[in-house]
């Protein structure tokens, strides 16, 4: 028997989706612009907001996360790594 779950549970779920893609789209974009302030400040904004989604996600309905990528306020780390074909 499937486990209804209730409309609460997609929604939430939905915002969070929403919230990742742009986090995806500025890690992109960060990667080739690691300079850019006004990025990382949004980077950072939207991870803060994304992980508030997700407390309160796993709050009501189970754990939905197993690690977020870390960040450094002034400057993005990714960008000094070898590129994977550098390696």
């Amino acid at each position: 028997m499937e486990k209804k779950l209730p409309k609460e549970y997609y929604t939430k779920l939905e915002a969070i989706q929403a919230i990742d893609f742009v986090i995806y789209d500025l890690i992109l974009y960060l990667n080739t612009h690691p300079d850019d302030a006004q990025a990382i400040q949004q980077y950072n904004y939207y991870s803060a907001y994304s992980s508030r989604l997700k407390t309160e996600f796993e709050a009501c309905f189970g754990s939905l996360r197993f690690g977020m990528p870390t960040q450094e306020h002034q400057h993005w780390e990714w960008a000094e790594a070898p590129w994977p074909w550098q390696v």
